[in-house]
């Protein structure tokens, strides 16, 4: 079991690891360990291994062992979706948006939750229920960083992690927002490089990600 405040405070931890959380949709399990490898050593030990390809739990299973690396499961949309990520060894959830159904899953199987919102009423009906770090999703068909910060002065209690449509050319906008700890991309594990396992190329992209 895990609180909402216990599960925000884990949230909090694993955003203050690293100005950036890989978002990752990986197809070939063999590749996971050794991608995996190659951004903590850039940098960036919290990894968000999206639930969108059919290997995804075996991916996490993998990553799961790297020495320094904080694995969690991304897309999350039902109470069996948080079981089977806490069995492969996910640490940590994040979901688009958040149910009750989810909610309680993952406070029964003791998994802290990044929730997303993408409105003040959302963001609002996750803090009455002690969510007080959560997902900005999808960040930039919602408004951007103007429309994030605008939630900064009404809502000083949440602290957001941005995800979708951010890069290495707006990643710092959102970066400067009093209310952003950390951003989610996909860019530092782009598909072609995953696919010709350049890792030094990965590591790189890392590095450049963790001095933002």
């Amino acid at each position: 079991m895990i609180t909402a405040k216990e599960a925000s405070v884990r949230t909090l931890e694993i955003c203050n690891m690293a100005p950036v959380v890989p978002v990752l949709v990986v197809h070939d399990v063999s590749t996971a360990f050794d991608l995996g490898t190659a951004l903590v050593a850039g940098g960036l030990p919290a990894l968000e291994v999206t639930l969108r390809t059919d290997g995804a739990l075996e991916v996490i299973a993998e990553m799961a062992k790297i020495k320094g690396g904080v694995v969690g499961a991304g897309t999350l949309l039902t109470p069996q979706d948080v079981r089977n990520a806490k069995a492969a060894g996910a640490v940590f959830g994040v979901s688009p948006g958040a149910t009750d159904a989810l909610i309680a899953a993952c406070e029964a199987e003791g998994l802290p939750l990044l929730a997303g919102a993408a409105t003040a009423t959302e963001a609002m009906a996750l803090l009455e229920k002690g969510y007080s770090v959560q997902k900005f999703f999808p960040a930039e068909a919602s408004g951007g960083a103007r429309s994030l910060g605008s939630l900064a002065s009404p809502l000083p209690q949440i602290t957001f992690c941005p995800t979708g449509g951010i890069s290495p050319t707006n990643a710092n906008d959102y970066l400067a927002l009093p209310n952003v700890k950390c951003v989610g991309g996909s860019w530092v594990a782009p598909s072609d490089a995953i696919a010709a396992r350049d890792w030094d190329a990965v590591e790189a992209l890392a590095k450049s990600a963790s001095q933002l």
